[in-house]
């Protein structure tokens, strides 16, 4: 079909040619301008977890920094940690595992840099705060057109087409675990995600912050012991991703250029790092600082690639089912892990994989949802845009595997090379931000932000020297 052939076309650029070279050098470059921010700061991320939504001067509760962590974690914690990396596995080899690792531990940079411009250039609404790439686009760049295109980017590719994966890959999980048809499975998760989204944030907020550290902690306890039982055999496997990574194991995989597209393309789909997604949520929250979203989101990046991707693919490896030509996507890792811990394995893959993308779906639609009030804040277009989520859904579990991925695979590489080339350009800004925060801990002090503390930072409506005397305060 031409259709296919186009969105082929399309991806075969984007990720030959352009994504893969620019997520690793601005990685190593915000690496490198920030003095290596995602490894200095690992306790800090850590102790700002704990920060307490506050009540703002309009008397409503606002998000609080564990809350949009959840949000974030909510969106990158779905099919890309389970089908992702099996994808990456079976087409890209052991050695893909490598490539997602480097990805995450050179993209919590840029995540860093994005998330914290986020918090400076965001917006107050009625909720609270919101904002992401759009609006630093218009705001700190001075073009709102570029923020419009991302903006319809994003609310497209990850209202619509990201849901649809989601809702494939519960559905595929369900048929092969239980039998139920893919239709009735969509029909469920449709009536649970309109009840959720027409909540609002708050109630998207607080399914997260439950469903997110449920779900992460009991696969994470599942696959610790499949790897405890296996502890002999681990060296051999990171031998295997390492060799493999680099073309010394050709057998296994598509050798060292299938490798690396599959490892990044998977890993970014996972981890969002550098793709302008998370952003959105870590405006959300209500902190006396930029910097404390950045730390909090380079986190996300950590949870979501370091530990559970890296789960995944313990099991699926050490289980040898990916030499198994046939076997893909969820279905591999529910094979992997059956070898494991026996027949009951389907059942907690497809639970899991209920859990995980589900909590996607939700956080993938506040992403459309902030955006839509970008473009437009009249109330009938969320109506349309939250009927369209719902029919994606319905879509989604019914549609080819192969189509919806690749959908997918598009609208992320369009979406991380506008954002990509965004936070380049005001990289500066967030360094600047960084600075003072580490100035201020020097100094003992819980930090707090003013715009007047960076000479020359304009339009951050949030962070008038009045409003933060007030924000100081309420914290």
């Amino acid at each position: 079909m031409l259709f296919e052939s186009l969105i082929s076309t399309g991806n075969t650029i984007l990720w030959s040619y352009l994504l893969i070279a620019l997520l690793i050098i601005l990685g190593i470059y915000f690496t490198l301008r920030s003095n290596f921010v995602q490894f200095r700061y690992i306790g800090e991320m850590f102790r700002l977890l704990a920060d307490k939504a506050t009540v703002s001067t309009t008397g409503t509760k606002t998000i609080s920094s564990f809350q949009a962590f959840c949000i974030s974690t909510a969106s990158r914690v779905g099919t890309g940690n389970l089908a992702g990396v099996a994808i990456a596995i079976s087409i890209g080899g052991p050695g893909a595992i490598f490539w997602m690792w480097l990805i995450a531990l050179l993209g919590a940079a840029s995540s860093f840099i994005e998330s914290t411009l986020a918090q400076v250039y965001k917006v107050k609404d009625k909720n609270g705060f919101r904002g992401g790439p759009a609006y630093y686009m218009e705001k700190g760049l001075q073009k709102r057109w570029m923020g419009i295109v991302f903006a319809v980017l994003i609310t497209l590719g990850f209202g619509l087409i990201f849901n649809s994966v989601q809702a494939n890959t519960i559905s595929i999980a369900f048929e092969s675990a239980f039998g139920v048809d893919r239709l009735t499975v969509g029909i469920i998760i449709t009536i649970i995600t309109a009840f959720i989204i027409f909540g609002g944030v708050q109630r998207i907020a607080k399914v997260s912050q439950i469903i997110v550290p449920v779900m992460a902690l009991l696969y994470l306890a599942v696959a610790f012991y499949i790897m405890a039982i296996n502890i002999t055999e681990l060296p051999g496997i990171i031998a295997l991703i390492f060799s493999s990574a680099f073309g010394l194991n050709e057998a296994i995989g598509g050798g060292i250029g299938a490798a690396i597209m599959n490892g990044v393309k998977r890993g970014l789909f996972s981890n969002e790092a550098g793709m302008g997604s998370a952003p959105n949520a870590a405006a959300t929250a209500h902190v006396t600082h930029p910097a404390k979203q950045g730390f909090i989101q380079t986190l996300g990046v950590f949870t979501d690639t370091i530990l559970i991707c890296s789960a995944t693919a313990f099991m699926i490896l050490l289980s040898g089912s990916f030499t198994d030509g046939s076997l893909t996507g969820i279905e591999l890792t529910q094979v992997a892990m059956r070898s494991h811990i026996g027949v009951w394995a389907n059942s907690f893959v497809a639970i899991a994989i209920l859990l995980f993308a589900f909590s996607s779906i939700i956080g993938n639609y506040y992403y459309g949802e902030t955006n839509i009030e970008f473009i437009n804040s009249n109330k009938k277009w969320l109506f349309i845009y939250r009927i369209a989520v719902i029919g994606m859904v319905i879509f989604g579990s019914v549609a080819s595997i192969q189509i919806v991925w690749d959908l997918a695979d598009l609208f992320m590489g369009l979406m991380a090379l506008i954002n990509l080339i965004a936070i380049f350009l005001l990289g500066k800004v967030a360094i600047a931000v960084l600075k003072d925060y580490t100035d201020q801990r020097k100094q003992g002090k819980d930090p707090v932000f003013y715009a007047s503390s960076i000479k020359g930072l304009k339009n951050t409506d949030c962070w008038e020297d009045v409003e933060d005397s007030k924000l100081e305060k309420e914290a």
